[in-house]
């Protein structure tokens, strides 16, 4: 071994030897070259030690939320986070990540988000990697309302362990009330994740930037007045869809075409009056929820969801009634029994139905759930409406199991809060829902009933922009007399000829009820005309039955008009959602 090269290195004899052999046949700038590479290979491994990856997977915007917070929250740590979308991932570059957080949502019952379909099925089919030594934790957002409560997450979590990852921090499971889950997840997963990255003190990472713009969410909501409330429906309607506007003046709130508002809603005074007598529960009696005080009747009010039953409320409530006959409704296998139950009731008919003589209020709140925002589509742009923002809603009314019931905030924006008063909102960004940049792109919008909120609001996008791309809507609803919604808006745009082609399906006006996929069906060459030139292609309403039946209706098309198999079609579409020439907003 040549005496220029030291002995004391972490090196073996062996490789001591080939390199002091190998140094000394080198020549200075040699020399000086292979510093230079071994020191950027440094850099790039020690860069590689502190990447994290934040993944999601979101259909109203929550899991993107708390993904950009993650990482924001990570990079201060001094780690390298990015956060990528499920919607933009493939199995493999996912191959490639060694350390990795899942945020995902569960949509309906047990459904991954829309634009996480296409990478939730690759990953829990055969073709998925082994992704050993993958580190791992996952966050699963879900509502308890729903059976298959947070099912997505949690396939998440088995399928990484089951290709070799490694569980870094336990899964957390999150209902629709989920700020404090999050913040213990997230700091016991960053936490957990530093045993293993290294962090990066060079970068500024960690510096913290004043923030000048006002950011608006669940926790700090924009108080907006309500400044405009008209039913849309005519008389005679079976239907109350209520156009709101809500003034934004001096609030600094923001929004683009294609998102959502939420709204913080409030519970009716009939309905807590009806609780506290059920109860008989004093309505100034103090009860605690999170550490903050409420008298009985304004935590009923304000802050509890006191409509919405699911099993584990029941499972919970019954640790207190001890009923005999709840617990064999809970404990049979056959759970349509249970969920027959829970459809159309509230916690009124628990109370009444399965007495519990051991309650009290405080035992009766630590029950129940907060109070959940609801989210409706933007009916309008801001560029058109700069100082407000638009919203359509249909409101919920109905009669069951001997008693008359309401949607919480459908009714609260249509009786409840009054004309200049204030109501708690907040933007939810939708970037998958959004109109192409290429303004001269052309668009095709099926939105029956309600759906046709976000596209009230494109096409006032699209004025103001000046776009020169043609515009094709179908709408629907029950009658032309009573229930086109904004009807002379299609006109003018008609005549203006921003809208190029409008076509209408009202269900109850012939005797053989017609739908708006039937409308496409019946205009199914030019409508392949249309997407073969590139137009995009948008579904917003209702997911359950609408939103399935024009996609069957959209494949139809395209395997009939395209004279292809039934393969190619579901490819084609596939295709145009790769592309993001097939979006939906869906609920």
């Amino acid at each position: 071994m040549s005496d220029n090269f030291p002995k004391n290195t972490p090196l073996t004899p062996a490789i001591s030897e080939k390199l002091a052999s190998l140094f000394s046949e080198m020549q200075i700038d040699e020399i000086n070259w292979l510093r230079e590479h071994l020191n950027a290979l440094a850099k790039k491994t020690a860069d590689k030690a502190s990447e994290l990856m934040v993944l999601y997977g979101t259909e109203s915007g929550n899991a993107e939320s708390l993904a950009e917070q993650t990482a924001e929250k990570a990079n201060k740590l001094g780690f390298k986070a990015k956060i990528s979308n499920m919607a933009d991932i493939s199995l493999a570059t996912l191959k490639k990540v060694d350390n990795l957080l899942v945020i995902v949502s569960t949509w309906g019952e047990g459904d991954p988000p829309e634009t996480a379909i296409e990478f939730y099925e690759a990953f829990m089919s055969d073709a998925a990697p082994k992704l050993d030594p993958i580190n791992f934790s996952v966050l699963a957002l879900g509502d308890t309302s729903y059976e298959h409560f947070c099912k997505i997450g949690k396939d998440f979590d088995s399928r990484l362990e089951n290709l070799g990852g490694n569980r870094l921090f336990q899964r957390k499971d999150c209902d629709v009330d989920f700020d404090d889950e999050f913040a213990e997840w997230s700091d016991g997963a960053l936490k957990a994740f530093s045993s293993v990255l290294t962090v990066d003190t060079s970068s500024n990472t960690a510096s913290t930037q004043t923030q000048t713009a006002v950011k608006y969410s669940r926790k700090n909501p924009c108080q907006s007045d309500l400044s405009e409330r008209i039913n849309l429906n005519g008389t005679g309607s079976a239907k109350e869809t209520m156009h709101l506007e809500f003034d934004l003046s001096d609030t600094g709130l923001t929004y683009e075409a294609g998102d959502s508002l939420a709204v913080q809603p409030k519970n009716s005074d009939e309905l807590v009056n009806a609780l506290l007598e059920t109860t008989q529960f004093d309505p100034s009696t103090s009860v605690l929820i999170k550490e903050e005080t409420y008298s009985l009747a304004e935590a009923f009010k304000s802050v509890l969801d006191i409509t919405t039953l699911s099993i584990p409320f029941l499972t919970r409530y019954n640790g207190i009634a001890n009923n005999q006959a709840l617990a064999d409704l809970l404990e049979d296998e056959d759970k349509s029994n249970i969920q027959s139950y829970i459809n159309g009731r509230d916690l009124i008919d628990v109370l009444v139905d399965y007495p519990a003589k051991e309650l009290n209020p405080q035992s009766l709140v630590d029950l129940l759930r907060k109070l959940p925002p609801r989210l409706y589509s933007i009916a309008s742009s801001q560029k058109a409406h700069p100082d407000s923002v638009h919203l359509t809603v249909a409101v919920v009314r109905y009669e069951t199991h001997g008693r008359k019931r309401e949607g919480v905030c459908s009714s609260y924006l249509a009786d409840r809060l009054d004309l200049d008063a204030t109501a708690d909102v907040f933007v939810t960004p939708n970037k998958n829902f959004k109109l192409p940049k290429n303004t001269d792109a052309p668009i095709i919008m099926v939105g029956p009933g309600t759906g046709i909120a976000p596209f009230r609001a494109f096409m006032q996008e699209r004025k103001a922009l000046g776009a020169k791309g043609k515009n094709w809507l179908f709408f629907g609803d029950q009658h032309f007399i009573t229930d086109f919604l904004y009807q002379a808006e299609w006109q003018t745009y008609q005549k203006e000829g921003l809208l190029s082609k409008i076509d209408l399906a009202f269900s109850r006006d012939q005797k053989e009820k017609v739908y708006v996929q039937d409308k496409m069906l019946a205009n199914a060459s030019e409508l392949f005309s249309w997407l073969e030139s590139g137009a995009y292609f948008y579904v917003c309403g209702d997911a359950s039955r609408m939103a399935h039946d024009v996609d069957k209706a959209l494949h139809r098309i395209v395997q009939e008009q395209g004279s292809i198999s039934e393969e190619d079609a579901v490819a084609y579409v596939k295709n145009m959602k790769t592309e993001k020439r097939y979006l939906r907003d869906v609920y």
